[in-house]
This record gives structure tokens, sequence and C-alpha cells, in this order.
């Protein structure tokens, strides 16, 4: 949770999860945007409940509902992200697809889409192969997008890592992981702002 003396500070979003409650994607990403907060930022997270409130995207739509502009003005205020996907046959779920098609909205900004923003990535996967083929496939859209995917990123096998409601890890090794993406976003931001 951010604290409110943060409430001045630059923000990371974090954006990820799957609909049908607490997910372990959800869970390794608040990790990451704990190790930001610690860094002085704010983080608000968009979890698989809030995507869920998205409709498909249609760029062809004269309005927006409510759900979709607050997550795009969020997005637009932050200065770093982190995107946390299940692997899904091989690649991202659609919620996160869908959440990251709408920032669409954001082509005409003076910032249109993520540009020149650094961006953490999570992959979590029941087995090793699906976390390979989406970390790829978020620093492809990532890259898309003209965000800055950082150094690090996270495959986590949850067939061998168990996640706690209390936001912990049965692996150390994975919960420093997470804990490095949230500290690369922080330490980034603030060159692409001054950049």
């Amino acid at each position: 949770m951010t604290d409110p003396a943060l409430a001045d500070q630059p923000l990371v979003v974090g954006i990820g999860g799957t609909i049908g409650g607490t997910s372990s994607t959800e869970r390794a990403l608040r990790i990451a945007l704990d190790a930001a907060c610690k860094e002085g930022f704010r983080t608000r997270m968009f979890g698989g409940a809030d995507m869920a409130r998205l409709p498909l995207y249609d760029p062809r739509a004269t309005e927006r509902t409510a759900h979709e502009r607050e997550f795009v003005d969020t997005v637009r205020q932050a200065s770093a992200l982190i995107i946390a996907s299940p692997g899904y046959h091989g690649s991202i779920s659609g919620v996160v697809k869908n959440a990251l098609d709408l920032l669409e909205e954001t082509a005409k900004d003076d910032r249109p889409y993520l540009a020149d923003m650094p961006v953490g990535l999570i992959a979590t996967a029941y087995g090793w192969q699906a976390t390979g083929s989406t970390i790829a496939a978020l620093r492809s859209i990532v890259h898309a997008l003209r965000g800055w995917p950082t150094p690090f990123a996270a495959a986590i096998n949850t067939q061998l890592t168990k996640f706690d409601d209390d936001g912990g890890s049965s692996d150390p090794a994975v919960f420093e992981q997470l804990c490095l993406i949230g500290r690369q976003v922080a330490r980034f931001a603030p060159i692409a702002q001054n950049g």
C-alpha cells in the first residue's frame, strides 16, 4: 500500500493479475511495487479485478467508461510501470493485453504510449516454458509502446515458487528478483524524466 506521506512523490503503476481472485501474478507484482515504494515512490496497482472492468478495447469507440478513463489517466501520471502477466498458451493473458491496448488512447499525448518510461516485467507460469515466451512478448509490446524494459525481468515458475497472503515467497531468491525489478524502475525513472 502506498504511504500517504508520499503523495507528492512520483508514481509507479503496476498492471497484472488474473480474473477470479488474487493470483500468484498479483502477489509477485505487489512485492515489486512494495520495493519501489521503499525507494520513495507512490504505487498504484491495477490487478485482475480492475482489468476485468475494462471492456474489450474498441479503437472506434467515441466514449470511454469511467474505469477506462481512470486506467489511462493513471498511466499518464506514471513515472514507471511494472507489468506482470501469467503465461497463457505461451504468451501474455488477454486481460493484460486488453489493458495495454487501451494505451492507444495516449497516442496523441505529448508523451505518447510509454515513451521513455522504464518498465519492469514479470511472467508467471506453471512450468518454465511459458515464462520465457511471455517475457519475450512483454518486451516486444513495451518496445512497440516506446518504453524501456528494465535490464532484469523475473520469470517465475509457480510450480516451484508459492506466494503467501502476507507478501512473502517460498523462494527467497524469487523474492529478491521481484524486489530488484521494483528498485530498477525506481532507479531509472528519474533518468527518464530528466533525459
